[in-house]
């Protein structure tokens, strides 16, 4: 199986690269990221050498790259972490948040689906898993828990633009019968984290 995972040089990506190469040696994962602020390849140093990994430098919302990259290694899945994903930055500069997360993400469907599908026939085995954010759901109320059937309600460009690519994965599974997973994890700390995330200003 040939497993492409986005973002897989940041602070969670680095994570999963890791354990996919180190607990499925008969997997050959590619690990695409564009090594902005956040990605650095320290993080999976430790693994750059092994028999089934292959990092590869590149942008998700470069459509031609992200084609022909699809063409060349056929992959069977993607594990779509990557993302512009900090609060702060976000109201800074709106437009780059949506330019990754919701037509990055559009690029990545788009690709997959022409791979996976012929028609009315998905290729078995194949699955496009993509990493969002509880924070589409708005502020934590007085429940104090979301759930997946919470409304959405984002409040921030940044939760925006993740709320868009989780509608549009959806929309690929409903309109072309693509094979998804959507789950929106909460805050996650721990190594390799990037720093600032470590301060947060709450709106």
């Amino acid at each position: 199986m040939k497993i492409l995972i986005t973002g897989g040089a940041g602070f969670i990506g680095s994570h999963v690269v890791r354990r996919f190469v180190n607990s499925y040696p008969n997997y050959t994962i590619y690990n695409l990221d564009s090594l902005t602020y956040a990605g650095n390849l320290e993080n999976i140093r430790d693994i750059e050498n092994a028999k089934n990994y292959h990092f590869v430098k590149g942008d998700i919302t470069d459509d031609l790259f992200v084609e022909n990259l699809f063409k060349e290694f056929n992959f069977d899945a993607v594990i779509h972490l990557a993302a512009e994903s900090h609060v702060d930055r976000s109201i800074s500069d709106p437009l780059l948040f949506i330019k990754t997360n919701v037509l990055g993400t559009a690029n990545l469907l788009n690709n997959a689906r022409r791979l996976w599908i012929n028609g009315s026939l998905v290729r078995p085995g194949t699955r496009f898993y993509h990493v969002s954010t509880d924070e589409v759901y708005g502020s934590l109320g007085a429940e104090g828990y979301f759930t997946e059937t919470t409304p959405y309600d984002p409040r921030s460009p940044y939760s925006a633009s993740k709320a868009s690519s989780d509608h549009l994965v959806r929309a690929y599974h409903h309109t072309f019968n693509l094979p998804v997973l959507i789950s929106n994890c909460s805050n996650n700390y721990g190594s390799f984290q990037f720093p600032e995330k470590l301060h947060t200003t709450y709106y």
